[in-house]
């Protein structure tokens, strides 16, 4: 696709991407496709040949796994300008860990794995670049399965929403959820009705105020005391 001026800008603030150069930049997105797709849409199944990673522009799009039972069990949900599916890059033979789909009409950048393979293996320093970001990377996913696993309802539900904002935020402030609260409480391995007991108590708290998809975070420092 056409590399335009915002593509690019995109691209720099990226941590997959920053570490290029400019002409690594073009090469790449000279080899992306643009896609959209609608809410309910496949974007590729567990165990599929992987040719592409991607960066999602707009929408929120759900990587998911399906137990034995047919049960669902979303592995994360993401938003824009995320990146996901990158972990096929070393893949000796590349397939897809996890099912992809939109949770709502999404636009998202695929890009051609074996592409950027090239510009990794025609640079060491970029490679070492890109390989230090996606270990921190790694370890915050780490630590998101630590929250995950071994936290209390009311822990997960706070991390997640400060985790909607900057960790430097210190004011009161509103982020709006960005997607259905029954994908949330997937996501956070809680029940939807554990969910919203546990909104109801922060707010009873005075620590948030819900309104609909929109929730005020009152209180930061008191709301990051809950998590010691």
């Amino acid at each position: 696709m056409q590399a335009d001026t915002a593509l690019m800008r995109e691209l720099r603030r990226h941590y997959l991407f920053a570490a290029l150069s400019e002409m690594q930049q073009q090469r790449l997105l000279s080899s992306a496709v643009l896609r959209r797709v609608e809410t309910g849409e496949a974007l590729f199944a567990r165990g599929e040949a992987a040719r592409h990673f991607f960066l999602l522009r707009s929408g929120c799009v759900k990587l998911y796994r399906l137990s034995a039972q047919g049960d669902e069990k979303i592995m994360r949900l993401i938003r824009p300008p995320q990146t996901f599916a990158e972990s096929i890059l070393f893949m000796d033979i590349p397939r897809y860990p996890v099912s992809g789909a939109a949770v709502e009409s999404a636009e998202l950048l695929a890009f051609d794995r074996d592409t950027f393979l090239g510009i990794l293996q025609e640079s060491f320093a970029t490679c070492r670049a890109v390989m230090a970001q996606m270990t921190r990377r790694i370890q915050a996913h780490w630590d998101e399965i630590e929250t995950l696993a071994l936290k209390n309802s009311t822990y997960r539900v706070v991390h997640y929403l400060l985790g909607l904002i900057g960790a430097d935020a210190s004011k009161t402030t509103t982020v709006r959820l960005p997607t259905r609260k029954v994908l949330i409480a997937a996501h956070l391995a809680v029940t939807p009705e554990t969910l919203s007991r546990t909104l109801r108590s922060l707010s009873d708290s005075g620590l948030i105020e819900v309104n609909g998809d929109e929730v005020r975070l009152i209180d930061l420092e008191r709301l990051r005391q809950t998590m010691e």
